[in-house]
C-alpha cells in the first residue's frame, strides 16, 4: 500500500497502515487508539495481549475475528472486544480493505506498530526481532494467522 490513506504521519507494516489518534502519552497511560487500514486477506498471527484489553471498531470492510476457537464476523459500525489474556486473531475478508480503530487499555501498544514499521520486519523471516518487540509490549504469538492452514494446502 504505497498510498498512505491515513496521511503522512501514518506508518506501514506488511501493507497495513497505522496512525495513532490518541496516544498513551495523551492519556497518562490509560489507553491508546490507533486508526488502521488493512488490505484484503491480511491479519496477524494468533496472539495474546497479556496486559491489555483490546476493542475494534470496524469503519469499512468486513473482518473475521477468531477468539479462542470461536469465529465471528464484524462489518461497518460493529465492534469486537478481546479481553486481555485471551488468544485471538483476525483477518480482512472480501475484496476490499478494512479501516478500523484499535483501542487498547492500558495504552502502550502503539509502540509495537512503530517498531514493526521502523524495522520493516517480515513474517516469518524476522520473527526473532518481532518477538523481541512483542515481549516488550506484553504480546505473545501463539499460532498462525487465519487462513494459513488453507494457504498451505
Amino acid at each position: 500500500m504505497k498510498d498512505l490513506t491515513l496521511g503522512p504521519d501514518a506508518v506501514e507494516w506488511l501493507g497495513t497502515q497505522y496512525l495513532p489518534i490518541l496516544t498513551t502519552a495523551e492519556t497518562d497511560g490509560a489507553m491508546s487508539i490507533t486508526d488502521s487500514v488493512s488490505p484484503p486477506a491480511s491479519g496477524p498471527p494468533r496472539h495474546i495481549h497479556h496486559d491489555a484489553d483490546e476493542a475494534f471498531v470496524v469503519l469499512t470492510g468486513d473482518v473475521e475475528f477468531w477468539l479462542e476457537g470461536e469465529s465471528f464476523l464484524r462489518g461497518p459500525g460493529q465492534t469486537a472486544f478481546i479481553p486481555r489474556g485471551r488468544e485471538h486473531t483476525f483477518r480482512i475478508v472480501g475484496e476490499k480493505p478494512s479501516r478500523h480503530l484499535i483501542i487498547l487499555t492500558p495504552g502502550g501498544f502503539e509502540g509495537f506498530f512503530a517498531d514493526m514499521a521502523r524495522g520493516a520486519f517480515r513474517i516469518p523471516e524476522d520473527m526473532a526481532q518481532i518477538e523481541e518487540s512483542a515481549k516488550r509490549h506484553q504480546l505473545s504469538f501463539t499460532g498462525p494467522p487465519l487462513g494459513a492452514e488453507e494457504d498451505a494446502s
